[in-house]
């Protein structure tokens, strides 16, 4: 089924500067218009075993699917990849394992975006961006109720705190939102180690100015420029 808008990307992840490991995966799967990023926690040979196997549970999706079955065979292969990772975190005993994931799919001039955890799903319209995901987080309920704004939940202690990934608890709850793209929108998919050193006005600049071809590059800059504590994912999808 050919899809009313074609699409461009660029996908980029990388270790940051002060992790052994990347505990971060990312997906691009341009035959069914779908992206992911995953940001993996609990430890060396535990986070990115979580994050890897959300992607590769995705990357099973078949090809040629209607968008409607598209879309409930994402939402289950994450949901698999929540028992899966359960059964390997149990079969450790060794603490919680899991991840973050928010994915983005694209059909017939529309977007579903579906997320848990801290990984963000922004647009660019107009020269305007505007977050699309809610962080699963501790601080989040603070910037929900007017006390901080997003910006600033990223700089609180308390930031790295998620109440909800893949992986962790009986039930893994995703969230999602829809909408209409249109020629010209920017989608940014990230993991929290850009967003740490990257407010909303420097994405919006940065999405706003860059050529697809750099702004991957650069986006990942300014998290190694900012100290790149950690690894760093980053897709952006460009409607055409």
């Amino acid at each position: 089924m050919t899809d009313l808008h074609p699409y461009r990307y660029t996908a980029q992840t990388h270790v940051g500067l002060k992790r052994k490991v990347n505990e971060d995966a990312i997906l691009a799967l341009p035959d069914h218009n779908i992206w992911v990023v995953s940001d993996g926690m609990g430890g060396h040979e535990a986070g990115d075993f979580a994050s890897r196997l959300i992607t590769d549970a995705v990357a099973t999706v078949p090809v040629g699917l209607d968008p409607t079955t598209r879309m409930h065979a994402l939402r289950d292969a994450i949901q698999g990849a929540h028992r899966a990772i359960r059964a390997e975190s149990e079969a450790r005993g060794r603490g919680v394992i899991g991840a973050t994931v928010a994915a983005l799919m694209m059909a017939n001039g529309h977007f579903v975006a579906l997320w848990a955890g801290d990984s963000r799903i922004y647009r660019l319209r107009d020269g305007s961006i505007e977050m699309l995901t809610t962080d699963h987080s501790a601080v989040a309920e603070l910037v929900l109720s007017g006390q901080m704004t997003w910006d600033e939940a990223e700089q609180h202690p308390q930031s790295n705190a998620i109440t909800r990934a893949v992986g962790v608890g009986d039930v893994l709850e995703l969230d999602k939102i829809r909408g209409q793209v249109a020629t010209g929108d920017r989608f940014l998919i990230c993991s929290d180690g850009l967003t740490k050193y990257a407010t909303q006005g420097l994405l919006q600049r940065m999405l706003a100015r860059a050529p697809l071809e750099t702004v991957g590059e650069e986006l990942l800059q300014v998290a190694l420029t900012g100290g790149g504590a950690d690894n760093i994912s980053v897709i952006v999808v460009d409607v055409l």
